[in-house]
């Protein structure tokens, strides 16, 4: 199985596709298979830790740490954000279902309209603009503060990404091309870190996280707990990391890997507040 894992990867296929116009769920299925058969002992709701899930002692120590949140400020602004009106009096709970609660498991969703993939943090900035506010920029702070805010009202949420149209299955496969694709000078895909390599061995001491679970717990918070990354902020990291020019940030290429990664963790319960070091 790592061999043919390994000839997958390298000719950009996606693993255990039977032919190259497998769909969404048939990936999705492909990959839980993969890492539950490699790792038979991590149950599948585990993969939402990251590469926590492979690495009880490392799980231990995030715990401890979780028992005394240090990012406990950062989300209490987030809150003060999400409640303040807007000069109409409205709030950012009136541009969405519920007041926001159970539905950031449905981000990212393909707008057949507009022809493009939405995140929740296109949401966001969408609701600032509806209400006569700016945008914020998509990789400001304030953005992943108000992000991670509104992901505490989904908290325990399973993902629920849908691919149901043809502009948004076409989406999905530039996001998994994108995701299978070698590049940059150490010529690698993200497959190479978060499917061939995600458990060990280890990089720089560190285990890598696999890619099913990985879109359910960001933005997370760094440093000491007042850093917000969002994943497309981590995205580009990692392109910067193989030495590749990243893509913009919120443009089609990201979105779309998002769209991609978000569809593969379907299920599976999200994590709000989170803490990487």
């Amino acid at each position: 199985m790592k061999k043919l894992l390994s000839l997958l990867i390298g000719a950009g296929l996606l693993l255990g596709a039977v032919a190259a116009n497998a769909g969404p769920e048939q990936d999705r299925e492909a990959l839980i298979k993969y890492f539950t058969t490699k790792y038979p002992n991590v149950k599948l709701d585990d993969y939402v830790n990251g590469a926590l899930a492979f690495d009880p002692d490392a799980m231990a120590q995030y715990r401890e740490i979780m028992s005394f949140p240090p990012f406990v400020g950062t989300i209490e602004q987030g809150k003060k954000m999400w409640d303040t009106p807007f000069a109409n009096g409205k709030t950012y709970a009136s541009c969405f279902p519920n007041g926001g609660k159970d539905v950031a498991g449905n981000y990212p969703y393909f707008d057949d309209k507009a022809g493009k993939v939405v995140t929740l943090n296109d949401a966001i900035n969408a609701c600032r603009v509806a209400n006569g506010g700016k945008p914020y920029g998509l990789a400001s702070n304030e953005i992943g503060v108000l992000d991670s805010y509104m992901r505490t009202l989904s908290d325990g949420m399973k993902m629920n990404v849908k691919v149901q149209s043809p502009g948004a299955l076409a989406a999905y496969e530039n996001g998994k091309k994108i995701f299978f694709s070698r590049k940059g000078q150490l010529n690698f895909a993200c497959a190479t870190c978060h499917v061939q390599q995600a458990g060990g061995p280890r990089l720089r001491s560190d285990l890598l996280s696999p890619v099913i679970g990985q879109a359910t717990h960001w933005p997370v918070f760094r440093g000491g707990g007042t850093k917000v990354v969002t994943l497309q902020q981590r995205y580009k990291g990692c392109f910067k990391m193989i030495r590749a020019v990243p893509p913009k940030i919120g443009g089609t290429e990201m979105n779309d890997l998002e769209y991609f990664e978000s569809y593969v963790s379907n299920g599976l319960p999200m994590q709000a507040s989170v803490f990487r070091k």
